[in-house]
């Protein structure tokens, strides 16, 4: 199956007529690349797409619940309570919050999906396009990499490691940012997931990787500096990457993210970060994308 559709391709694939296809890219309407001085359309990005402008048809003017979907982050849950914001959290990976987040199920998302270009998040919530008063906001710039055991008696360092040695390797859910950069780091190394010993059953957040390492049941998985310096764990650094806030904008200035985004202005909060570990928040708030 073709990644990348050409202009025709997509039209056939969408069921839809050239000159439709020509004005949705002009209104900046539907997923595409120009990489190539031509115009394709990712696949995959065309099913989000189509999915999301199907499920926001009835829910985009809904007022939606308080709750922050997708991957989690300590610092973030952290935060929302700390800030008495009174928003609930649901983690269960970008992908899912972002479906969440289209249907009018949160009020804001946390996301960290690497994209083809390499760049964090702009990609996947490009592909949202029934929502239109959508923002991403800068959250934090952590270190992704190996949660292994204290001292690291494997000596891990990379993915080629823990299939050189036969590493039980704990997985992420489908869809979650940690998974895709799983993924990316495999193929970069010229290494199948068939290769790798997978351990117990898959992590639902960050919390749950250094849990399985803790316990045994795993020796490492893919998880942030932070979580492995609070479970007393060994890290090996892969990848810096971003954390971002997807919301739309009305809901930046009700009452539960302005507390929110206020405790981040305060002293409180630099001293909760500078405890966590593996996080530069410089950029907090600052806008990665409004559309």
């Amino acid at each position: 199956m073709q990644e990348y559709l050409t202009t025709a391709e997509a039209c056939h694939y969408l069921r839809i007529k050239e000159r439709t296809i020509y004005d949705l890219v002009a209104r900046r309407a539907i997923p595409c690349s120009r990489a190539t001085g031509k115009l394709l359309f990712p696949r995959r990005l065309l099913d989000r797409w189509i999915e999301a402008h199907v499920e926001m048809q009835d829910a985009r003017l809904a007022v939606p619940p308080p709750v922050v979907a997708g991957s989690s982050d300590p610092l973030l849950e952290w935060a929302l309570r700390e800030s008495g914001s009174g928003l609930a959290t649901l983690f269960e990976g970008s992908s899912g919050g972002l479906r969440r987040f289209a249907a009018g199920e949160a009020v804001a998302v946390g996301l960290h999906l690497l994209g083809a270009d390499g760049s964090y998040n702009v990609e996947a919530v490009q592909a949202l396009a029934g929502v239109s008063d959508l923002v991403l906001l800068q959250w934090a710039w952590r270190e992704q990499g190996l949660v292994v055991a204290a001292g690291n008696p494997l000596g891990l360092g990379d993915v080629s490691d823990i299939a050189r040695k036969a590493a039980r390797i704990v997985l992420r859910q489908p869809g979650s940012g940690a998974e895709r950069l799983l993924e990316s780091l495999l193929a970069e190394a010229g290494i199948s997931q068939a290769e790798l010993t997978v351990a117990g059953r898959v992590a639902l957040t960050e919390a749950d990787v250094a849990t399985a390492v803790a316990e045994g049941v795993a020796d490492c998985g893919l998880a942030i500096g932070a979580v492995a310096r609070r479970f007393g764990l060994g890290f090996a650094g892969l990848r810096r990457e971003r954390f971002d806030l997807a919301l739309r904008r009305r809901a930046f200035f009700e009452p539960p993210l302005q507390r929110l985004f206020a405790f981040t202005r305060s002293a409180a909060f630099r001293e909760g970060a500078a405890a966590l570990g593996s996080y530069e928040i410089a950029g907090l708030a600052t806008v990665e994308l409004n559309a």
